[in-house]
């Protein structure tokens, strides 16, 4: 039986007594029904978790004592990045957990010209917490112990003028020239994927002049949502961990 796993964002460390965050407790209390004594995992994005058990609970306060930290890394060999156009509705939060299950490392959103999702100042800042938000949550149910980071929202365009050294920088594009498989192993991946009606011709020109690559995934046409995810499943196959 999987014990429940929960993200606690303070430093744990062994033997301590915690509090456990708010949401965190509301679940485990009003969803999961967890006991006095109940086992969980806890852990706090840095790496490893603990085994810990429910100590008390006052209504919807949650008290949990830790037992010794575990060295448990379930981290892709990859180091990924995903650079995610914005994307209409809920397709970001599909997008963020998906990406997260798959092992990328960072998830960086950008505004693009065909983004259809415009945010800025404080509503920007809110929605990448939120987003942040759902990373962790999606570390919980994937077993992953450490969170990948979502980095503030800013312009592609910006985003592009920064140097990047030893990186396969790459970008889906149907009538591409080359296929992943073409392409010669790499272990740190830069993967850039356009909002719902794709990257701006001057975009990628842009991107293909800071070294992105065009590259093919079929003949077919993907969805925003379906292209980024297509392709680091694809990346873990070829080169990271689906391979055994």
């Amino acid at each position: 039986m999987n014990l429940p796993r929960f993200y606690c964002r303070e430093a744990l460390s062994p033997g301590a007594h915690v509090e456990l965050p708010e949401p965190v407790a509301r679940h485990a209390v009003r969803v999961l029904r967890l006991p006095p004594g109940a086992p969980m995992v806890l852990f706090d994005g840095r790496g490893g978790e603990y085994l810990a058990h429910i100590e008390r609970i006052e209504r919807d306060r949650v008290f949990a004592e830790l037992a010794d930290w575990r060295d448990i890394e379930r981290e892709s060999p990859l180091a990924i990045t995903l650079v995610q156009a914005l994307q209409a509705g809920e397709k970001m939060d599909f997008t963020i957990q998906k990406a997260v299950e798959l092992g990328v490392r960072d998830i960086v959103p950008v505004e693009s010209r065909r983004s259809v999702m415009r945010l800025t100042g404080d509503r920007a800042g809110k929605r990448v917490a939120h987003w942040q938000g759902v990373a962790a949550a999606a570390c919980e149910q994937c077993g992953r112990n450490q969170v990948p980071l979502v980095a503030p929202l800013e312009k592609l365009e910006n985003w592009l003028a920064r140097p990047a050294d030893g990186v396969l920088r790459l970008m889906l594009a149907p009538d591409g020239a080359q296929s992943l498989a073409d392409l010669p192993p790499a272990q740190n991946i830069q993967l850039l994927i356009g909002a719902e009606g794709g990257l701006d011709p001057q975009e990628v020109i842009a991107a293909a002049q800071v070294g992105f690559q065009a590259v093919r995934l079929g003949p077919r046409v993907l969805r925003t949502e379906t292209a980024g995810l297509a392709a680091l499943a694809l990346i873990q196959g070829i080169w990271g961990d689906f391979r055994g």
